[in-house]
């Protein structure tokens, strides 16, 4: 009788019109929806705040437009006031951003293909250490890295935030695990047998087979310096090094010190508008390539 109990079940899972897991699939759909109205619905908040006024901010429903709309008028008044810094923070956010990126993923890659292909003394040392820097948090080591870089004399110039950015031990440890499982050790013995050098090995074969992790770590380290904080915080005196997070926040704070009169909290929103734009392009179009590449390495002859 339960076996009978349990074929009608069988033919009823596999009954047109009823799929298999039917409740699980609504209950993952309702929390996919949830999860992406958690991380939209900010965004949709963002994008309709910087079309108000500063009165509109507070006499409007937030997720609803204004009487008036005054998008353009606030980004004319966040790249005028102060003589343009706003700009010159974006510029400087950039230079942070890209460098600091395009470095973290080349050094991530060249560490994590040697853990992965090579033998050397101390290699299960060294990674135990990499696996370490992990756990520790990165406000940690704000003061250490102050000190070291003062004790340089080079606190308050660009290096004092690239150089800091380079290191990526998570990106290390990706780059490891994904190098062990994308490239074979036969296509690198081929190689070496027909006279290539360590070098042209890495730079023109394990380098092409390692792009979908490469644009993941420097998308990671991208993310990581552009919404960094702390760091230049402590690191920079001058304005005109400032990136967007720090100029943003001592915007912020002198118009609150100006009183209700004169805080423009609309220009401060839109210009947080502004700064996570570069971020979603960046996204989408480093995307195809992240997923071009993995589709590419899905495929086995």
């Amino acid at each position: 009788m339960t076996t009978a109990v349990g074929r009608r079940a069988l033919a009823r899972r596999r009954t047109p019109g009823m799929p298999p897991g039917e409740g699980r699939s609504t209950v993952l759909t309702v929390l996919l929806w949830l999860c992406s109205a958690y991380f939209l619905l900010p965004l949709v908040w963002l994008l309709i705040a910087s079309t108000k006024d500063n009165t509109g901010l507070f006499t409007s429903f937030g997720l609803w437009f204004a009487d008036r709309f005054r998008l353009v008028d606030n980004l004319v008044a966040l790249f005028t006031q102060h003589d343009g810094d706003f700009g010159r923070w974006g510029l400087n956010t950039i230079l942070y951003s890209v460098v600091s990126g395009a470095g973290a993923a080349i050094l991530a890659t060249a560490a994590g293909y040697a853990f992965a292909k090579y033998e050397f003394p101390g290699k299960r040392f060294w990674f135990a250490v990499v696996l370490g820097a992990i756990m520790i948090p990165t406000t940690a080591l704000a003061i250490p890295t102050y000190l070291l870089f003062a004790g340089a004399g080079l606190t308050n110039t660009v290096w004092a935030i690239i150089l800091p950015s380079l290191v990526s031990p998570f990106g290390v440890y990706l780059m490891r695990v994904f190098a062990e499982e994308a490239i074979p050790d036969s296509l690198l013995e081929a190689a070496r047998i027909d006279g290539a050098s360590e070098f042209r090995i890495f730079a023109q074969i394990a380098v092409r087979l390692l792009s979908p992790g490469i644009v993941t770590v420097l998308l990671f380290a991208l993310v990581a310096t552009w919404n960094n904080y702390f760091l230049p915080l402590i690191m920079l005196t001058d304005p005109s090094l400032f990136p967007l997070t720090v100029g943003l926040a001592q915007l912020q704070a002198a118009s609150e010190a100006g009183g209700g009169a004169t805080a423009q909290f609309s220009t401060v929103i839109t210009g947080s508008l502004v700064s996570v734009v570069p971020l979603i392009v960046a996204f989408l179009y480093l995307q195809r390539y992240w997923q071009s590449g993995l589709a590419t390495g899905s495929v086995k002859s």
